[in-house]
């Protein structure tokens, strides 16, 4: 293990348990953490954890060892936190989830980010694929109640998608191929004219689908840049910090 390393380990990142870990569907695992610094985190819905992967693996460079994980739920009075992770790549992030065990210990820090629960809307469209769902469920639950939702959540197996953390589905699911950008575009303007109120629009997921959105809601809707909140949470080609 390197210098950086031990310094990551014992001053910069927090150390958390993994308690639980679980299936949600053939692609996705529910991991769940446990720390004592969970307990006094000053959680914002919509955060997420920066994870040091493969600590300790010298033939790994230290940009591949980090990956970022939405929070799907959290409970601080217990101490843990529940993450959902799915495994499409070969990357190490998806090998981690496939073969780490539980009593194995993590690093993480958190990352607040931009991508966060806003409830100044009075409806709500929520974009996104397999990889934006745990985040999109945290921001549904934490939006305020009696709030306009519609979604388009996709995937290429609509079998892999998974309920939320209490068993509910309150997304509606459609099987898409990959970067659907036509697709979802032409389902938005079935969805869009039922909308009321001030809007807003969560869009995340493939980092192509995010710009052909992203573009569609200001160029040619005319939204203001506040009612768009955009998160690429992964790109064709691209792994860790690259």
């Amino acid at each position: 293990m390197s210098i950086i390393e031990n310094i990551l380990k014992k001053v910069v990142l927090n150390e958390a348990t993994i308690i639980q870990k679980e299936a949600l569907s053939k692609s996705v695992f529910r991991i769940r953490l446990q720390s004592e610094s969970i307990r006094k985190a000053n959680f914002i819905p919509g955060s997420f954890l920066r994870m040091g992967i493969g600590i300790g693996k010298d033939e790994i460079s230290l940009k591949d060892k980090i990956r970022s994980y939405s929070v799907w739920d959290i409970s601080r009075t217990e101490g843990f936190l529940d993450l959902a992770i799915a495994t499409h790549s070969d990357g190490i992030g998806s090998q981690w989830a496939k073969e780490c065990q539980e009593g194995d210990q993590i690093y993480f820090k958190w990352k607040k980010g931009n991508f966060l629960a806003d409830d100044a809307a009075d409806s709500y469209l929520m974009v996104g694929d397999l990889s934006a769902l745990s985040h999109l469920y945290m921001i549904h639950r934490n939006i305020g109640e009696n709030k306009q939702i519609a979604s388009v959540i996709y995937s290429e197996q609509k079998s892999e998608l998974f309920p939320d953390i209490h068993g509910d589905t309150p997304f509606d699911f459609f099987e898409f191929p990959q970067n659907p950008s036509t697709e979802i575009i032409a389902k938005l303007k079935e969805i869009l004219p039922g909308l009321k109120g001030k809007k807003m629009v969560y869009i995340a997921g493939d980092s192509r689908v995010c710009v052909a959105l992203n573009h569609f809601f200001r160029k040619e809707l005319q939204w203001p840049t506040k009612q768009i909140k955009t998160k690429p949470f992964w790109n064709p080609g691209k792994k860790g910090l690259e």
